[in-house]
């Protein structure tokens, strides 16, 4: 188990649906980042943008773009995460994919599909919810619009990273700040949110604001607006356990299931 865990966040702007492109891209990105770290996180559909045109741009989990990220884990030595759009059994997912440097592949599928762009319509709705155990460090990755969702995040299972994947669009942002501090503060952990900058070919507007906040609701990276940015993070084990043992809100939690 490390008491550390290094996290590299690429905002960046996304070539729309040109896989090949934003591999590429990101490929250089990665390559600039300064440091050995454990994972590296890019946006949602980080190889098309949040497109939905899935009968296009859909790859499969034998695909160019994971076989991509498996080479990426191996040389870096670290864990890729990112959604891209995955095409199985005659449906369509927005799928995160979090692999790690042995090439093993865990997959979350969008819970909360975006039903103001129809994405409900094209996309699968995930029934799942993923929680990755990776270097003695418990993570709960999740999609851009279960941001506003904090049942789907409850923290019932005392993990202690909760990541989002988005492409959140610039006229709600106010409410991406504000909620990914309240989704820190309310699960008691560190709480990362990486967003998309730039412009798509639906003229939605996309501004960054990626952030990681502490337990406290503490922003421990600055916002970085309309700016390509790698930004590395360092959570530590100990700022964790030391306010769960100190303020114990997570004892007080209500006990219910979700249905359905």
């Amino acid at each position: 188990m490390q008491d550390q865990l290094k996290v590299a966040c690429i905002q960046s702007n996304l070539v729309w649906e040109n896989p090949k492109e934003n591999r590429k891209h990101f490929s250089e990105k990665i390559k600039e980042i300064p440091m050995e770290v454990d994972v590296i996180v890019l946006p949602e559909m980080f190889t098309t943008g949040f497109t939905m045109d899935a009968v296009k741009v859909a790859e499969t989990m034998e695909g160019k773009t994971v076989v991509w990220m498996q080479r990426k884990a191996k040389k870096t030595g670290a864990a890729i995460i990112g959604s891209i759009v995955i095409a199985e059994e005659n449906k369509f997912y927005n799928r995160l994919l979090f692999v790690e440097p042995s090439g093993n592949i865990l997959h979350y599928d969008k819970r909360h599909t975006f039903t103001l762009a129809q994405e409900d319509k094209v996309y699968a709705s995930g029934t799942n919810k993923l929680i990755v155990d990776y270097k003695g460090w418990k993570i709960c990755p999740l999609i851009c619009y279960d941001l506003r969702f904090p049942v789907w995040s409850r923290n019932v299972v005392d993990y202690d990273v909760l990541l989002y994947v988005a492409n959140w669009p610039k006229p709600r942002i106010l409410a991406w700040d504000t909620l990914l501090k309240a989704r820190a503060i309310e699960n008691m952990c560190y709480c990362i949110g990486l967003n998309r900058i730039g412009e798509d070919k639906e003229q939605n507007e996309y501004c960054g604001h990626s952030a990681v906040y502490d337990v406290l609701g503490n922003a421990i990276t600055p916002l970085k607006p309309n700016k390509e940015h790698t930004e590395i993070a360092v959570l530590e084990k100990k700022h964790i356990s030391f306010y769960r043992n100190k303020l114990k809100f997570l004892n007080d939690r209500d006990t219910f299931s979700l249905i359905g």
